[in-house]
């Protein structure tokens, strides 16, 4: 028997492990849950729950194909070799099919488990699957992992143009096998079940992945450009939770967008091909995971904003947690946040801004917050936004360059459409006061909502003065 491994990769169609192990002859399915570390990683609850729910309806179509899937459990991944060797000589497996995950403790979890296995003559197979591109394979000319994302795309664009990634067939039914699927949990220790408000903007399974990628190539996907920054409407693709959880496969997306624009990247449909550039961004800070590790520990990208003076600012960070900024579209965008588990892209690098440089508190509380309430919480995609909004990261925003809320909030959300949908407090204020209701003296009926927690102008120069106290990289480099 051959056993696939079953990660952040919870789909029946275009999987690669899968694909591989299935004309091995007869196979099965494992899922890990592995409380602790989730807990460790900063998983969501919300996410948890969406990885369950995906599970069944994963279990069901693996079920129709006779492939039993079972579960396991493991508190930490530290303890993935011995479960899963034990049950390899349970089934008497002949091998172990895993796509590939990226980041520190992944790599070292798969080395200990390939290790253990093939110590006890198993053999451990791993695939290419989350991305278009091996890390390492997509260098500078003097073999260094690319830092800037236009120098990285183009690689990519030629390498795409010269070998697209291709769809790998879906296993057919096996023989049944005589073992059982085990029953998928509906809940695990340490994670709080989400609203059923939160659950129904997420249904699980293939098919809503499959629903909500045709529907945004068909009909939205040519506005991208033009709407994905306003975030009062539906100008994004609602993938990411998917994507995420691998319920909807990179290449799947990527042929979805191609087939709209007769297969091209670089001319033609102007929303298509901004589309395509973002997954390339979550390309990209995959392969810099990999080629950096040191991002995955904490650390900043560029090594001499570790010597950024931030504030300890415990009150502050608590009223941007919880919404009360004072500042609308900054608290309009936590509150989508906290009771979808999901936040608008423009917001997300608003509200991170906001943190890191009007507040100036470590990006990593921000990095840190986010993981614990986003359903499409990603390393790679969630460190390299905060990494780029606070200037300690690859190909980031000048330090200099800092949003300003109240500009942002006029310019995206003109109307105040979005402001007044998550916070109805603010709703009898009309579309000039809405963005900043101090400013329209006496609070129009806006007297539940709180000051500005900080005053722009002031703390932006703050922000300025603790970077430009900062060494430069030669000047580290001549210390070291």
């Amino acid at each position: 028997m051959h056993l696939i491994w079953l990660r952040t990769d919870l789909r029946l169609h275009d999987n690669t492990a899968l694909a591989a192990a299935s004309p091995r002859g007869p196979v099965a399915a494992v899922y890990l849950i592995t409380p602790e570390q989730w807990l460790a990683h900063d998983d969501a609850p919300c996410k948890v729950d969406f990885w369950l729910r995906n599970l069944q309806h994963l279990s069901q179509a693996l079920g129709n194909l006779n492939i039993p899937l079972l579960i396991r459990h493991a508190a930490t991944w530290d303890q993935a070799p011995t479960v899963l060797s034990q049950l390899c000589r349970e089934l008497s497996v002949e091998s172990v099919h895993v796509n590939e995950e990226y980041g520190i403790h992944e790599s070292r979890r798969d080395r200990a488990v390939a290790q253990a296995l093939e110590a006890d003559g198993v053999s451990f197979h791993s695939y290419l699957d989350q991305l278009f591109f091996q890390p390492g394979s997509v260098l500078t000319k003097t073999g260094t992992y690319f830092q800037v994302f236009s120098q990285f795309r183009k690689v990519c664009y030629s390498r795409l143009h010269s070998a697209l990634p291709r769809v790998v067939p879906t296993p057919k039914a096996q023989a049944e096998l005589g073992v059982k699927s085990d029953p998928v949990p509906t809940a695990v220790e340490g994670f709080q079940t989400p609203s059923e408000t939160l659950r129904a903007l997420w249904p699980a399974g293939e098919d809503e992945a499959r629903r909500r990628l045709d529907a945004f190539a068909d009909q939205q996907i040519s506005y991208y450009k033009d709407e994905r920054d306003f975030p009062a409407k539906p100008g994004t693709s609602q993938l990411s939770a998917y994507l995420a959880a691998g319920v909807v496969s990179p290449r799947q997306c990527l042929h979805a967008a191609l087939q709209t624009n007769q297969g091209e990247f670089e001319s033609g449909d102007i929303g298509a091909i901004t589309w395509i550039n973002e997954l390339l961004w979550r390309e990209f800070y995959k392969h810099i995971l990999v080629g950096y590790p040191r991002v995955s520990r904490h650390r900043a990208f560029r090594p001499e904003t570790e010597a950024l003076a931030w504030r300890k600012a415990p009150e502050d960070l608590a009223a941007w947690q919880q919404a009360r900024t004072g500042l609308p579209i900054i608290d309009a965008a936590m509150r989508q946040l906290l009771e979808t588990g999901w936040m608008h892209n423009r917001l997300r690098m608003v509200v991170a801004m906001f943190l890191t440089k009007n507040l100036l508190i470590d990006w990593r509380e921000g990095e840190r917050f986010f993981m614990r309430h986003l359903i499409d919480g990603d390393l790679a995609a969630n460190n390299g936004g905060w990494q780029w909004s606070s200037s300690t990261g690859t190909d980031s925003a000048p330090y200099f360059r800092i949003f300003s809320p109240l500009s942002q909030s006029e310019k995206f959300d003109g109307d105040g459409l979005f402001i007044k949908r998550w916070l109805p407090e603010l709703a009898a204020l009309n579309k000039k006061q809405v963005h900043n209701p101090e400013a329209a003296g006496g609070l129009f009926g806006a007297a539940d909502y709180p000051r500005a927690i900080v005053d722009l102008k002031q703390s932006r120069e703050r922000a300025l003065a603790a970077f430009r106290r900062l060494p430069s990289r030669q000047e580290m480099a001549e210390h070291e």
